[in-house]
């Protein structure tokens, strides 16, 4: 089955930090130019980071700084390094490979 886990959110209050992981199975993730999004209550989805199979990447304005993405190719997974967290951070957090998306993990930052 070809599918993507996240996992890592949660509620962490302001200027703390998460790792999201974003996992796969029955594909090779370094094949795919890796995307994390998030999407807010009323809110579309806006792409947050991206990982090229070359291992360049690309940052929204909003989270430059204080994110960082990376992979790890030998675990067949993704992470997203949230430090500084501020609250208009919440949102559900989905990473995304080609036309696959998962389930999302919700991420909450609040005092």
């Amino acid at each position: 089955q070809l599918q993507l886990v996240e996992s890592g959110g949660g509620l962490v209050q302001p200027g703390g930090s998460l790792r999201l992981s974003c996992a796969a199975s029955g594909f090779i993730l370094d094949d795919y130019a890796i995307g994390w999004f998030r999407q807010a209550p009323g809110k579309e989805r806006e792409e947050v980071s991206c990982i090229n199979s070359d291992g360049s990447t690309n940052y929204a304005d909003s989270v430059k700084g204080r994110f960082t993405i990376s992979r790890d190719n030998a675990k067949n997974t993704v992470y997203l390094q949230m430090n500084s967290l501020k609250p208009e951070d919440t949102a559900v957090y989905y990473c995304n490979a080609g036309l696959r998306w998962g389930q999302g993990t919700q991420v909450t930052v609040s005092s």
